[in-house]
């Protein structure tokens, strides 16, 4: 037989439907699909929320051995290390109790000075304690996981600090758990105040996410290394003079308008285990001015049900004179 007249199509039981090239390109565009409308409408929210959900026991499950292997290294290890901190801490006990003793004096005297010169005093902002979970399986952000959501009242845009600092803030916040944006990260952006000469700036993370740099800063600016920049407190979000970070590097070219100026974070994020979450300053004003506005309501309605009470005792009293005056009037007719 001819070997031209072979047919050398599969046979039939062979045949899968589509092509792997097709189910490629369709699968691609319904995943493009999918992270634009994701993106754009946020549908996938509430599945995604409902996900952390689910997954939350797993990961805590998934976290007890290495939890348990850091217990048993500590408890080996605890005897020495409580020592050498007990040690520390007696020292900067003696260190700080002279810092302490004054600090008791500043407080008394700033609010002696905010009374005199009608400031408002400072605000108290509620915090919520949360524990750091693990870090966010992203390699191309910077964000870890609190075990604290929308249950223990976390809401988005909530800043995250811990005893040294500033560490960023909640950006995606599921019922038991919150993501935190931390201040290294390349979409992260912050307000700052240079405590040495009261100059506001932007910061925001490096590319890299090594650390923190200026924008947009002259080079003529008065900047230095070793410069603390705090927060400014002007968006509204972050209580103005919390540290965030220090000046490591200062670089002014010539063919530049614009300085260089590299920021090393003061709260560390990689040995950060227990931090705060505290209430953005917006929400908290405007909860404070509602119930300012509640209680001058509230003594309004009280000084107007006193002088009803007043006006009701003294048209009471007129009205006992009246029928004596009568009574005394009638008595002495003939």
């Amino acid at each position: 037989m001819p070997l031209g007249t072979l047919d050398r199509s599969p046979p039939p039981f062979f045949r899968q439907g589509p092509s792997a090239l097709t189910k490629l390109v369709l699968c691609s565009a319904l995943a493009l699909v999918l992270m634009v409308a994701d993106s754009r409408f946020k549908l996938m929210q509430p599945a995604r929320a409902a996900l952390a959900l689910v997954l939350q026991p797993v990961q805590r499950l998934l976290l007890t051995p290495v939890d348990a292997w850091e217990t048993a290294g500590d408890y080996l290890r605890g005897t020495k290390r409580a020592m050498a901190a007990e040690d520390q801490a007696r020292r900067l006990l003696v260190e700080q109790a002279e810092r302490l003793s004054r600090t008791a004096s500043l407080q008394a005297e700033n609010d002696r000075l905010r009374k005199l010169l009608g400031l408002q005093p400072a605000l108290a902002v509620p915090a919520v304690a949360a524990e750091v979970l693990f870090e966010a399986p992203d390699p191309f952000s910077r964000r870890v996981v609190i075990d604290r959501g929308a249950t223990q009242g976390v809401a988005p845009g909530s800043p995250v600090i811990n005893e040294a600092g500033v560490l960023g803030q909640v950006t995606r916040v599921y019922p038991l758990s919150s993501e935190v944006t931390l201040l290294t990260d390349k979409d992260a952006a912050i307000p700052l105040l240079n405590e040495r000469t009261q100059m506001r700036n932007a910061a925001a993370g490096r590319a890299d996410g090594s650390g923190m740099e200026l924008r947009f800063l002259a080079a003529n600016a008065d900047v230095k290394v070793g410069d603390l920049m705090t927060t400014s407190g002007l968006d509204g979000i972050y209580p103005p003079g919390l540290p965030v970070a220090k000046v490591t590097a200062v670089e002014r070219r010539g063919d530049s308008s614009f300085a260089q100026v590299q920021l090393a974070p003061i709260a560390q994020p990689d040995s950060a285990r227990h931090v705060l979450v505290l209430q953005p300053m917006d929400r908290h004003i405007a909860a404070k001015k509602e119930a300012d506005v509640a209680a001058a309501a509230e003594a309004a309605s009280a000084a107007e049900a006193k002088a009803a009470a007043r006006d009701a005792k003294k048209a009471a009293r007129a009205e006992k004179a009246a029928e004596r005056a009568a009574a005394k009037a009638s008595g002495g007719a003939p």
